[in-house]
């Protein structure tokens, strides 16, 4: 398996290795060693879940409030632009979005860890999009970002696609923007900021273009961790 990091704290990008010949092909989807190997989550997934949508359809950006859910997205059949949003305010990534696009063809993986927004914009006719979860839904403390928020500033490839604007539900179209949304306050431990896989470096770029924070915002973050494992 490939991992590939992201501008977001213990955000990753995985791709796992694919046989394939004549036949077709045959992949590992999930294993929980190499998972907690590429992402240093120390978390179990609860439940699996499926989506189908069409074309243009923007679902997001959701999480929960409490109960937060960690998600392994992956796309089975089209293609989406998946997208996710740091709602960590002790996050040193914090406000920050990174998107990817996940397909039946490149077999990606995106894990977003607790603590992050998630969407995605339906690039092909139909998608099949699978993710697993570390808790379980709970409709009671969801909350929803809207989708396009000038404060973040997520590039959605809508012109790259033909399409003019998204298809949204009612609920989504009503979403908060991040200054008024109810974010992850400071020194949430359940969220495991410290607990992924470390960045090497704080000049990687997301696969989006977002920027990076700047060397005083990775060097607090680290005396952070510093702190916590002295503790």
């Amino acid at each position: 398996m490939k991992t590939i990091e992201t501008a977001i704290v213990g955000a990753f990008i995985l791709e796992p290795t694919v046989f394939g010949d004549a036949r077709g092909f045959f992949s590992e989807t999930y294993n929980c060693r190499e998972f907690r190997a590429a992402t240093g989550a120390e978390l179990n997934f609860v439940q699996d879940n499926q989506s189908r949508s069409r074309r243009g359809v923007l679902r997001g950006l959701h999480y929960q409030i409490e109960q937060p859910q960690g998600k392994l997205v992956r796309v089975t059949r089209g293609a989406v632009y998946d997208v996710a949003v740091d709602v960590r305010k002790g996050s040193a990534s914090f406000g920050r979005w990174v998107g990817v696009e996940l397909s039946e063809q490149n077999h990606r993986q995106f894990w977003v860890p607790p603590g992050l927004a998630h969407g995605f914009l339906v690039l092909s006719d139909e998608t099949d999009f699978l993710y697993k979860t570390t808790d379980y839904y709970a409709p009671q403390h969801e909350r929803c970002i809207v989708w396009n928020d000038p404060d973040i500033g997520i590039q959605w490839p809508l012109e790259q696609h033909g399409l003019d604007v998204p298809l949204l539900s009612d609920k989504d179209a009503a979403g908060l923007k991040v200054s008024q949304a109810e974010c992850f306050p400071r020194g949430t431990r359940h969220l495991q900021l410290a607990g992924s896989r470390q960045l090497s470096s704080p000049s990687l770029s997301s696969v989006t273009g977002t920027m990076p924070r700047c060397w005083l915002c990775w060097a607090s973050w680290r005396a952070c961790r510093h702190r916590s494992r002295a503790a």
